[in-house]
């Protein structure tokens, strides 16, 4: 860009791909612009220009150079490229002009290093809604929400014993047996990505969870009658890692169903009024396939005639209850989180945790479980055979 060029720009002032700043500029504001870009189309943030469109310029534009450098790579996650350039306006009292030229990322969607994500609109930026955030994830084919660094937290945030404990359930094989470094494992894992914890590493492996995400949890409620006007005979807040979750959520379940024993052989034998299989596939898809851009908690709700477990979110595009019933919805919204759970056997490798849900429901009481997409939660209902029924 020449100093005309500039001129030019300085007139047209402002717009999807163009923003003015004057110098100094604080961090957190320019990281805010370089995110928004990268977002979006990509553009131009050019320093040195009031915004009465006077031309004050940059005192030192190799130092500011220098200063927009280490806001990329260290107030952006993950890093934005920029290519930066000094446009001299000549004449008396000669000022430099510093434009920082962001592409469009390759790596989006791209946060500030306090987490929030940005992007352009023709008036200037803004944050993104949580509609525009997942079209952000959903046009990065190779980039799910569930694989995004957590900016927040390091390594030292995942416990290094859950992670051997998973080893050797899923392989058979402890790290040491493994033979390749720890943060390695992490990355072929999609534990760990940009030297963070991705969203999985920390839901799955995090030492607290909900340290830094604080939804991801069961609300569980034992609620006399048949629906949310008696106050719960029982609740709790299940939290921690995702597979301690399923247990909690599994003892909390145990203890509010009731069960059947019935005399075989010399010891009674326990029978539970719902399969408990069934009840785990529905609490591990409730956590593998909820949205996590969404800021609630998994429900399950006890009632006297069904228990309900209720996730956050809409179902994923593409995905309908018909075809989640026929089992040929294969639409992964967190595939790392999936994945983890099959391999500790906790959900089935051909992805048919519904279709296999309401086969074992439908052999257990006679009926089968109504299922219900909304527009914020997925709803799964599934009838109670109480121990008086015939």
């Amino acid at each position: 860009m020449d100093s005309a060029e500039l001129r030019e720009r300085i007139a047209r002032w402002e717009d999807l791909h163009t923003e003015f700043k004057e110098w100094p500029v604080q961090p957190d504001d320019v990281a805010a612009s370089l995110v928004a870009f990268a977002n979006t189309d990509g553009g131009r943030l050019v320093l040195g220009v009031a915004r009465d469109r006077t031309v004050t310029g940059v005192p030192d534009p190799n130092r500011a150079a220098e200063f927009i450098d280490s806001v990329a790579l260290n107030n952006c996650a993950p890093p934005v490229t920029v290519v930066q350039e000094v446009v001299r306006l000549p004449g008396n009292g000669e000022r430099f002009v510093l434009v920082v030229n962001v592409p469009e990322g390759d790596m989006r969607p791209y946060a500030t290093n306090r987490g929030v994500y940005y992007i352009r609109t023709s008036s200037g930026r803004r944050r993104a809604s949580r509609e525009e955030l997942l079209r952000l994830f959903q046009a990065t084919e190779s980039l799910y929400y569930d694989e995004t660094p957590v900016t927040r937290a390091t390594v030292a945030d995942l416990d290094p014993d859950a992670v051997e404990q998973f080893l050797q359930q899923a392989f058979g094989r402890g790290l040491e047996e493994q033979g390749i470094p720890y943060e390695t494992l992490l990355r072929n894992l999609r534990l760990l990505r940009e030297d963070r914890p991705t969203l999985a590493g920390i839901l799955f492996f995090g030492r607290r969870p909900q340290e830094f995400v604080p939804y991801a949890q069961i609300s569980a409620a034992r609620i006399p009658g048949r629906d949310l006007a008696a106050a719960p005979a029982d609740r709790k807040d299940l939290a921690g890692r995702l597979p301690v979750m399923v247990e909690d959520a599994a003892r909390f379940l145990r203890l509010s169903l009731e069960v059947r024993h019935e005399i075989g052989g010399f010891a009674p034998e326990r029978r539970p009024e719902l399969p408990e299989v069934a009840l785990r596939e529905g609490l591990v898809n409730a956590l593998a396939h909820r949205d996590y851009t969404e800021g609630a908690p998994v429900r399950l709700l006890i009632f006297d005639d069904r228990v309900e477990i209720r996730t956050p979110g809409a179902l994923p595009n593409t995905v309908t209850v018909e075809a989640m019933r026929l089992g040929a919805a294969h639409v992964l919204r967190n595939p790392t989180i999936y994945t983890l759970f099959a391999r500790l056997g906790l959900v089935t490798g051909i992805r048919s945790g519904v279709f296999r849900l309401i086969q074992l429901v439908r052999e257990a009481t006679g009926r089968e479980p109504d299922l219900v997409a909304l527009p914020t939660e997925f709803v799964v209902a599934i009838p109670r055979r109480r121990v008086t029924d015939p």
